[in-house]
């Protein structure tokens, strides 16, 4: 009985200890932040990870910064401290001799985007260098951890409230372990790249990310994600204003722009185009006192802007190009083209060449797709460019689908 207690007051002592030194690796102050930064500004990489909240607000609202060195000692800036200054963070962020590691970096790069008006440089994606070694498409983190590493995420924390204080341990524990596991993930990939060659692959990938518009979020590009059934010039000329007008006042609020006005309304208000306040009140699912207020003046505004603007201003909707009934049988057989190059090279399908993409290289030659630039058309553009010229072939190898240069063939006799 008494072993046992003794047991119990040594586990019990061990987890307080654990649970302290995890309390020590939260920083919550301007010292420790310009401390962190420094002991971190000789280092070849750094890992990095946050934790936001988006539901209630327009722009991401950043809890938590991970951040580890090589030597995997992960620490977390409470970036909801009052008066904690993170400068240091940011020219550490853009320190052109230092690597940033994210995993699925896009919304980590938005963030620190709106925070700095600078893109994160230079970088490395886990996610897309995954997916270039052969992990498949948009492989999950939690996956790849296990298949490098044998290690398993405990991903019950994943969707608790990061901005309620004080985090728990289980949060803590969770927040600090992505950023070392990171660690194992970019040394395993950024080895893998270079015994297969592949590194400009990924850097060609990650040029999108690179790229200060990704994050800019242009009003007046809203309507474009807006569904419309066969509209028409007028019908967009209103939803481009409108939608604009409900983009910038979600901004202005930071509530999420379905809380200013849903997406069905704003096409009723495009497709009906409303001129007084009569016929405003008549537009589904937009409540009827909008129609005397402040909103219901800017909504009609808009309408007017948009029917004075001139006709040849107005935007058309993309057409796409149906494919005639000939052309099947070509993309079918790119399609199959396209699983040969994607188990040959260990790269996922999706990630070579989209549905979008093998269609218009159905239609031209010439087609502005991604499948014949760069590393894509060296690893299927070149191959799907001499099928259709019929200067290769695909068939059978004994039980394989395989390809065959069409000479081959008309030698044997």
């Amino acid at each position: 009985m008494r072993l046992d207690l003794a047991d119990a007051f040594c586990n019990h002592v061990q987890r307080f200890s654990i649970l302290s030194y995890l309390r020590l690796m939260i920083i919550t102050t301007s010292q420790g932040v310009a401390d962190l930064c420094h002991s971190l500004s000789s280092s070849p990489f750094i890992t990095v990870d946050t934790e936001f909240l988006r539901e209630k607000t327009y722009y991401p609202k950043l809890c938590l910064i991970q951040v580890s060195g090589p030597d995997k000692k992960a620490v977390a800036i409470d970036p909801l401290e009052k008066n904690v200054d993170l400068s240091p963070l940011f020219e550490l962020l853009l320190k052109p001799d230092v690597l940033k590691v994210f995993h699925a970096a896009r919304q980590d790069l938005e963030i620190f985007f709106n925070l700095t008006g600078a893109v994160v440089s230079p970088i490395f994606d886990t996610q897309i260098a995954a997916m270039v070694c052969g992990y498949g498409d948009s492989v999950g983190y939690n996956n790849l951890v296990h298949d490098i590493t044998g290690k398993r995420v405990d991903k019950s924390a994943q969707f608790m409230d990061w901005s309620h204080r004080p985090l728990n341990d289980k949060q803590i524990d969770y927040a600090l372990g992505d950023v070392t596991h990171l660690c194992d993930l970019y040394l395993h990939l950024s080895k893998k790249l270079e015994k297969q060659g592949r590194v400009s692959w990924v850097m060609q990938e990650e040029k999108i990310l690179n790229d200060p518009s990704t994050y800019r979020n242009d009003p007046y590009d809203a309507w474009k994600r807006i569904k419309l059934r066969s509209p028409s010039r007028k019908t967009l000329a209103v939803l481009r204003e409108v939608a604009a007008w409900r983009e910038k006042a979600a901004q202005e609020r930071d509530i999420p722009k379905s809380w200013m006005m849903r997406d069905e309304t704003l096409a009723d208000l495009a497709s009906q185009a409303p001129r007084d306040e009569q016929a405003l009140k008549k537009i589904r699912n937009l409540p009827k006192d909008h129609a005397k207020s402040k909103i219901g003046e800017a909504l009609l505004t808009c309408v007017r802007k948009a029917l004075d603007t001139p006709k040849e201003s107005w935007p058309a909707a993309e057409k796409k190009k149906s494919l005639p009934p000939q052309a099947i049988a070509t993309l079918d057989i790119l399609k199959m083209l396209l699983k040969i190059q994607s188990a040959e090279h260990g790269v996922a399908a999706k990630l070579i060449a989209s549905q979008d993409d093998l269609e218009a290289i159905v239609l031209d030659d010439e087609a502005d797709v991604p499948a014949l630039k760069g590393w894509r058309r060296e690893v299927f553009g070149e191959d799907a460019l001499a099928l259709k010229a019929g200067k290769l072939a695909i068939g059978l190898s004994g039980e394989k689908i395989a390809k065959f240069p069409v000479s081959s063939l008309i030698e044997q006799p």
